[in-house]
């Protein structure tokens, strides 16, 4: 059994348990509290476990050279996105309190050192790492020493970019999480790339394994499930005619009912052992075959192929991989037509 796991409040995460569905409301919100309880409402009626948002502090966060990107998804400065979309610290503290209030777990993803100062003061239960900053080591370094665990999202990152974000996970001994992910929002499905998850199992044992989704849909959620993933996050929302950056990668509360009933059933069905159980018994006795008289055989006369074969059912003392094993023996009784051999009938 795996015993690689990890606590989120009282949600245990790993191999053995079942997946965890994380909501990302990320700014899906367009920076309105009202709006983000709605998402909240909306997520809470689907049944969602953990609530997740992104904690910006944009003057700690960004220089001013930020006003000059402009996202390939969007038409305004990624500066501006920003601002224009956080929480303020009350904000966000009222949100995690009503997030919480339904019973539910809050987390964050924060894109500073001020972000991270302001989650400790939430005494969030754990930490999720954006790609972006998979590689920005002294701010992965600042959020490990707050001895929580993580979870790391490493899109645009190699194996290598990786490592050394690992290392320090595993030198502060913080439990930690790996989510596969590609940073363009939609995601073609080409460039999904599940199998790179069975990479991160390879090149990293000791990492809970996970998906962070930005695709159309939620298939390859549920692909990820098959493939070992114990976490998925996928931005959402209420409705799909809302106006942002992350609307068209986003889920609704209906497709998230339909990945929480996948993540039950592929985790009930990803077992390992390659044989029969032992609940196939009554299928094996009409299913496979045993060695059968195909004419009437006398007492002396040679068995081969012209006067046996496997037949249903497969209940006979010999089966039929006994079929070769047989050939050239000697009956030793008669032998009926169409009736099971058995041993004491061959010599």
């Amino acid at each position: 059994m795996n015993k690689i796991l990890m606590k989120i409040g009282k949600r245990t995460v790993g191999p053995n348990y079942k997946p965890l569905i994380i909501v990302e409301l990320g700014i899906n919100h367009s920076g309105n509290l009202k709006q983000a309880k709605k998402l909240v409402d909306e997520a809470h009626k689907f049944g969602a476990e953990i609530i997740k948002h992104q904690t910006h502090v944009v003057e700690d966060e960004m220089s001013n050279e930020a006003k000059k990107i402009i996202p390939s998804h969007t038409k305004e400065n990624i500066f501006e996105i920003i601002k224009n979309s956080s929480l303020s610290e009350e904000d966000e503290f009222e949100l995690m309190k009503y997030i919480k209030s339904k019973k539910m777990i809050f987390i964050s993803t924060p894109f500073s050192k001020l972000a991270v100062d302001r989650l400790v003061k939430f005494k969030v239960p754990a930490f999720k790492i954006g790609s972006g900053e998979c590689n920005n080591y002294p701010l992965v370094e600042y959020i490990a020493k707050q001895k929580r665990p993580i979870i790391l999202s490493t899109g645009m990152n190699t194996i290598d970019s990786i490592k050394p974000s690992v290392k320090i996970f595993e030198k502060y001994k913080v439990p930690y999480a790996l989510m596969h992910c590609t940073n363009i929002y939609p995601t073609p499905t080409k460039l999904i790339r599940l199998q790179a998850i069975t990479k991160l199992k390879k090149n990293f044992p000791n990492a809970i394994l996970g998906l962070s989704d930005h695709s159309k849909t939620i298939y390859p959620c549920i692909g990820a499930f098959a493939l070992g993933a114990s976490i998925v996050e996928k931005h959402f929302v209420d409705k799909k005619t809302r106006i942002g950056p992350d609307i068209s990668a986003s889920m609704t509360g209906s497709e998230l009912k339909i990945l929480q009933t996948a993540a039950n059933e592929v985790f009930l069905a990803k077992g390992d052992y390659k044989g029969p159980v032992k609940e196939e018994k009554s299928t094996i006795n009409f299913a496979f075959a045993s060695l059968v008289a195909t004419k009437d055989i006398k007492k002396g006369d040679t068995i081969s192929k012209k006067n046996i074969f496997p037949r249903r059912p497969g209940i006979g003392e010999l089966k039929a991989k006994s079929f070769y094993d047989i050939l050239g023996k000697k009956a030793k009784n008669f032998i009926q037509k169409n009736t099971l051999i058995k041993l004491k009938d061959i010599f």
